[in-house]
């Protein structure tokens, strides 16, 4: 049961890391972040990163806080499967 729970979050953490990824992509074409899909993932995405992009500023036109949520959702991947095994072992 502990491990179905873990591979459905750590399947959630992987599409959420795919998204921030799309999102960083549609910045590289024009227009692309106005589209319908840009605006959804926007939606899903920018909650997340804001506070990246508070602690990390601009370096002129490169934006390095998505790298650094990229950076916290693989660690948070790691503290996931540490808590389940953790879990797992005190059952």
């Amino acid at each position: 049961m502990i491990y179905a729970v873990e591979d459905v979050v750590l399947t959630l953490i992987q599409i959420y890391y795919y998204m921030i990824i799309g999102y960083i992509l549609l910045s590289w074409f024009p227009n692309a972040r106005e589209s319908s899909i840009g605006q959804v993932i926007a939606r899903l995405v920018e909650p997340y990163l804001s506070p990246f992009r508070k602690i990390i500023p601009p370096l002129g036109m490169i934006d390095l806080s998505p790298i650094v949520a990229l950076m916290a959702l693989h660690f948070a991947r790691f503290g996931v499967s540490a808590i389940a095994q953790m879990v797992a072992r005190s059952l």
